[in-house]
């Protein structure tokens, strides 16, 4: 049994799909294959059922699925371990994104710990908010910027980057633009545009709706601010956004303060306790990085 089928074995398992993990392991399709028939005649079971359309776990690869990410983690402890002592850091780091980020100063602590560290792979990830969260906290992703509403998760340890307001943008001409602020009530009389579930800002929003029974159309959702923020400009609906995500919209959009949600949308980086030496290096250049005026 060698580590890379257990690596290959691992990334089929949570692609649900051969193809998806041979490009993410970087080999060919049938090379993923052969190495994880092998890896089954040395087990003496099969460990995926490839009947349907998705890749399925059997009962013996269920069984196996934990115990080979741990055999894995352990193998890379060995390297860090080693690298710590040599202060050479080495190694695979996966960062996680939320979905639609523009967010530059991460892609500037990307490239900053890229060259200080260029023995450390670095594979980027986009997703929605709480599926990122899962990923760290099954430590698929090591580090992940995500949007959360009000609090991080306590699990995780976390560096609040942005904590703002939601605000409702519409063009010029649309009447609530004639407003100092308004309130969800009066916003919930229009379309909505704004993300989809999973996402920090959207739970924020849902929460406060639920919170006064309100049930807003969301006629339209985007993952991406600019996206929802040109839909809105065509006076389709309302964006629903965060303070600086309208703000680079203010020569088209005016807007204004929703006065009755007072949880702010956080956007934070989390990553699980007792980061290994990559984690912590990227974290500082993360610090860094963001140290200047705050983007969203």
């Amino acid at each position: 049994m060698e580590l890379r089928q257990l690596e290959y074995f691992v990334a089929v398992a949570e692609e649900r799909n051969f193809t998806r993990a041979a490009e993410r392991v970087h080999i060919s399709q049938s090379g993923v294959s052969a190495q994880i028939r092998r890896l089954e005649r040395e087990l003496g079971a099969e460990l995926f059922d490839r009947s349907a359309r998705a890749v399925t776990l059997t009962v013996a690869g269920k069984a196996a699925l934990a115990h080979a990410r741990t055999a894995l983690a352990a193998a890379g402890a060995v390297g860090q371990a080693v690298g710590e002592v040599s202060d050479l850091i080495r190694g695979r780091l996966t960062v996680g994104m939320v979905v639609g980020c523009t967010v530059t100063p991460l892609f500037d602590a990307l490239a900053a710990f890229h060259r200080d560290h260029p023995g450390v792979e670095l594979s980027l990830v986009e997703d929605n908010s709480d599926r990122l969260v899962e990923g760290v906290r099954a430590g698929t992703v090591d580090l992940a910027l995500v949007g959360v509403p009000a609090a991080a998760p306590a699990d995780l340890e976390t560096l609040t980057l942005v904590s703002e307001r939601l605000v409702a943008a519409v063009p010029p001409g649309h009447p609530l633009a004639a407003r100092p602020r308004v309130a969800l009530a009066e916003l919930a009389a229009h379309p909505i545009v704004c993300m989809p579930p999973g996402t920090g800002l959207r739970t924020v929003f849902d929460r406060a709706c639920a919170a006064r029974d309100l049930r807003p159309v969301i006629a339209l959702q985007a993952t991406a601010a600019d996206a929802i923020a040109d839909l809105a400009a065509r006076d389709l609906a309302v964006a629903v956004l965060s303070e600086s995500m309208a703000a680079r919209h203010a020569g088209r959009l005016a807007a204004r303060l929703i006065e009755d949600v007072e949880t702010p949308a956080l956007l934070a980086l989390i990553w699980r306790g007792g980061p290994g030496p990559a984690v912590r290096a990227l974290l500082a250049h993360g610090r860094r990085a963001f140290a200047g005026p705050a983007r969203g």
